[in-house]
C-alpha cells in the first residue's frame, strides 16, 4: 500500500508472527511565513530591533523586494517585501512565538524598545465578542497562568503595520510533540531554564531517596528528555 507522501513496507515480525506495516514519511518542514507590510524599510528596522537574524534582502528595481528574518532558535522564517503577497498590510494575526520563560522574553523585548502587552492567561471558554480571539478564547485575564501551566501564559505585540504576534510560554510539550530521542534548545536561556527545573526536581528526588545521587548527570539528561517529550519525570 502506498499513499501520497509516504513509502509503505509490509512484512512479518519473526518473533511474534504479527504482520507489520511501516511507513517512511516525506519530511514537510514549515520554512517561511509571509507577512504583509506597507513600508519595507520600516519593517526591516523593526524586526532587526527584535534581535532576529537578517537572512536576505533582495530586490529587482522598484517592482520587487523580499526581506527574510529568522527568530532566534526558530526553524521557520518570516518574509515580507514588495509584491510578495496580495494580503493587506497588517492583516496577519495569531503568529505564535513559543518561549520557555515569558517574563524573561517580555523583559528582553521591552529592553529592545518594543511595546509588549502585560502577561495574560485565559478567562474561560469564551470564543466570541469584541476582544481579539487567541488559542484559549477571547477573554484575557492579566497575569501569568496561576498554575503556570505549559501553553497557558501569553503576551502580545504588533509590528508597525499591526500584524499580531503572541508569545506563548511552553515548558513541557504534550506527548507526541517531540520525539523521545530528540532534545534541542532554541537558546542558551532555554537550556539554562531546563537545567534549573531539572535541579529542583533532582533535589526532590534526592530527598525521596535519602542520599546523594552519584548519577545526577544521567538523571538530569533523562528528566530534560522526558520533559521535552511530554513524558512523566524519572522516579
Amino acid at each position: 500500500m502506498c499513499t501520497i507522501g509516504s513509502v509503505a513496507k509490509r512484512g512479518i515480525d519473526r518473533e511474534s508472527g504479527i504482520r507489520i506495516s511501516t511507513s517512511r514519511r516525506v519530511s514537510l518542514n514549515l520554512e517561511v511565513v509571509v507577512i504583509p507590510v506597507s513600508d519595507v524599510d520600516r519593517s526591516k528596522a523593526f524586526y532587526a530591533r527584535l534581535g532576529w537574524r537578517l537572512d536576505a534582502d533582495f530586490a529587482s528595481g522598484d517592482r520587487w523586494r523580499v526581506v527574510q528574518f529568522t527568530p532566534p532558535g526558530s526553524h521557520c522564517s518570516v518574509i515580507f517585501g514588495r509584491n510578495v503577497t496580495s494580503a493587506s498590510p497588517g492583516s496577519t494575526y495569531g503568529l505564535y512565538l513559543t518561549v520557555s520563560d515569558l517574563d524573561a522574553a517580555r523583559k528582553e523585548l521591552i529592553e529592545r524598545g518594543i511595546s509588549v502587552s502585560e502577561a495574560f492567561h485565559g478567562g474561560g471558554d469564551v470564543h466570541a465578542g469584541p476582544d481579539e480571539p487567541y488559542l484559549f478564547g477571547s477573554v484575557r485575564i492579566t497575569g501569568l497562568d496561576p498554575k503556570r501551566g505549559s501553553y497557558s501564559s501569553f503576551a502580545s505585540f504588533r509590528d508597525p503595520d499591526g500584524n499580531g504576534w503572541l508569545l506563548q510560554e511552553v515548558t513541557t510539550r504534550l506527548p507526541g510533540r517531540v520525539e523521545g530521542s530528540d532534545v534541542a534548545f532554541a537558546s542558551k536561556a532555554d537550556m539554562a531554564a531546563a537545567l534549573r527545573r531539572a535541579a529542583i526536581a533532582h533535589g526532590e528526588h534526592e530527598e525521596r531517596s535519602g542520599g546523594h545521587d552519584e548519577n545526577w548527570a544521567d538523571w538530569y539528561a533523562d528528566y530534560i528528555a522526558r520533559e521535552q517529550a511530554g513524558q512523566s519525570p524519572p522516579s
